[in-house]
């Protein structure tokens, strides 16, 4: 982000229109209409139709993001680790209300363990980013953890963009690059969390190292060996902003109260608080150092820090970051929360200071920032009518371009199945601190092509798609299936005869054979109230029976629950289904259906 202002605005007094008690309650799902504004649904997130959003008004697997206004737009940026096309790109009129509109990365085509054949890369991929625009081009700027810094590039948001440009190799780089074009001294930086990577012994302060490196104009090498500025626990997730000639430094930071549970993991006494760093002399400082933002009442103990400064219309600030996966059922992932922002003494205080110790707090419902506009979301239902595929969908890495197609048969989206990859070394996931192995060497890990989108929401949600199991063949596999951190199926195998069972399968892939299936239609739902869900099924689209347990879906390899498709084989590359149409409800905003 590239964000410079020649005066900080008086505080604008903005009246909080609910109490917390109120914001508690959960809304009813309903649709509202005005004259102005086009009929939309709205839900226990969002916007509620009456001038109010709830947060998180993003609540869903959008994590790290960045944003970048143009004009009266808001662009937004968000990781999406192994998930390919990679790095989400979202825009909006108003700061609440979303919709996708691309992806930076068409593949993640940099390394060959994202690919269909490798499927190597879980959690890895794309991270954290950093979004500008200079000069007529988009930039976006992330560091693969396991291969560097990198930029890729644009003159329009929506694509075409550059295949990525390597920066700075990973040996001296960790996450979370954040850049700022000085306009004035006509010169141009990047800020990175190089973690313990180039730290000396001199440097007793325990954390992350950040440090300042300068770019070419162009924003495509970098200039120097770059300058040590903050070292702090966890410290990471930079943005810089010149305010009125002082330069500020956000950084998300823990404070670790308890150290037997490690960052990240649910502890009433540890946070992952938002700081910021002042200096009135030069980006290198010196700084004082503030923290704006910690976890409040609003969502427990969940952290509440990462994210982007805004300004409206009005002049008023905002800052939009956030929740971390410090909770006890995180299951839709890491979703975003919009916060009002408050100067006093020439510091940003996010949110609402609710016990008056001069630290802003989350919170839960507020006025809109900026009115006027209908409520829309991210895509979610698909009949498939389009030669492209939507942006709602991801592949679990990238996809084997040759057995997917939408014109095959128009109107339909076709899955064929590969055969299914090794269980040995390279292939599938390695276990590490990002990657949690509750059955991780099972078969589906290693199914290339499987489609998916991200959940909405925590309280309900039901989807439902229309397959054709026609062309099936021996040994193959395909059906539904919900997945993050563990998986759960429930499709179709063909067996050696040729004989067709419903089956479901586990996070451990054991499975539960069904009753044959001799016709070629098959419809299946699934149901989630909070973490529990079900699944269940039909052949004539009406009449649905459940099968399988109740199951629970978690978090994990830095994803949330997502929905989709999956259709792999035993034996041989043979067979595939067709996917008539996708629809997804659940208890939150969504767009006018026209």
């Amino acid at each position: 982000m590239n964000l410079a202002y020649k005066t900080v605005l008086k505080p604008l007094i903005i009246i909080l229109l609910v109490s917390f008690a109120s914001c508690n309650s959960k809304p009813e799902n309903k649709t509202i209409a005005s004259k102005d504004v086009a009929q939309g649904q709205t839900g226990s997130f969002g916007d509620q139709g009456d001038g109010t959003y709830i947060n998180p008004i993003l609540n869903a697997d959008y994590p790290d993001s960045d944003i970048e206004q143009v004009g009266d737009t808001y662009y937004m940026i968000t990781s999406k680790q192994h998930m390919s096309p990679g790095m989400p790109i979202l825009e909006s009129k108003d700061m609440v209300n979303w919709t996708n509109v691309g992806h930076v990365f068409d593949s993640l085509s940099w390394a060959p363990e994202y690919n269909w054949d490798r499927m190597n890369g879980y959690s890895f991929g794309t991270w954290a980013g950093d979004l500008a625009y200079h000069e007529g081009t988009w930039y976006c700027y992330q560091i693969d953890y396991q291969h560097g810094l990198m930029v890729a590039t644009a003159k329009d948001i929506k694509g075409p963009w550059s295949k990525p440009i390597m920066m700075l190799p990973k040996a001296k780089v960790l996450d979370d690059p954040a850049v700022f074009w000085d306009e004035e001294a006509h010169k141009a930086y990047v800020i990175i969390n190089t973690a313990g990577k180039q730290k000396a012994a001199s440097n007793k302060i325990e954390g992350n190292e950040n440090r300042i490196y300068e770019m070419s104009w162009d924003g495509t090498r970098i200039l120097d060996e770059g300058k040590l500025v903050y070292t702090g626990m966890g410290a990471e997730a930079a943005k810089i902003y010149k305010i009125d000639g002082t330069w500020y430094i956000f950084l998300a930071q823990w404070t670790m109260g308890d150290t037997s549970t490690k960052p990240g993991v649910k502890n009433p006494k540890n946070d992952r608080k938002q700081i910021v760093l002042r200096s009135k002399e030069s980006i290198y400082g010196p700084y004082e150092v503030k923290t704006v933002l910690e976890k409040g009442t609003a969502f427990n103990n969940r952290s509440a820090s990462q994210g982007a400064l805004m300004q409206a219309p009005d002049k008023s600030w905002w800052y939009m970051h956030q929740l971390i996966q410090n909770d006890t059922i995180p299951f839709q992932g890491r979703p975003q929360c919009l916060e009002p922002v408050n100067w006093v003494d020439g510091w940003p205080i996010i949110g609402i200071d609710e016990d008056n110790d001069g630290i802003g707090e989350p919170v839960k419902q507020y006025k809109k920032p900026i009115d006027g506009y209908p409520i829309v979301a991210p895509s979610s239902d698909d009949d498939f009518s389009s030669p492209k595929l939507g942006f709602q969908w991801e592949w679990n890495h990238n996809p084997r371009n040759t057995h997917w197609s939408l014109t095959e048969r128009p109107g339909w989206l076709r899955l064929k199945a590969s055969k299914i990859l090794p269980n040995e070394k390279g292939y599938g996931p390695n276990i590490n601190e990002w990657t949690n192995n509750d059955g991780s060497d099972s078969d589906f890990w290693r199914a290339s092509n499987t489609l998916s989108q991200r959940i909405m929401g925590i309280t309900t949600g039901t989807a439902e798609a229309k397959f054709d199991i026609s062309g099936m063949k021996p040994h193959q596999l395909a059906g539904f299936v919900r997945y993050g951190g563990v998986f759960n199926l429930l499709g179709i195998e063909m067996d050696e005869n040729g004989k067709k069972h419903l089956f479901y399968m586990d996070p451990m892939a054991q499975k539960t054979k069904g009753p044959e299936i001799t016709g070629n239609d098959l419809y299946v739902k699934t149901s989630n109230k909070s973490n529990q869900a079900i699944y269940e099924y039909s052949l004539d689209g009406e009449n649905y029976k459940p099968f399988g347990p109740t199951f629970t879906i978690a978090f994990g390899k830095w994803t949330g629950d997502r929905l989709g498709f999956f259709s792999w084989n035993e034996k041989e590359d043979a067979g595939y289904i067709d996917v008539d149409w996708f629809t997804y409800d659940y208890d939150g905003p969504k767009a006018a259906k026209l």
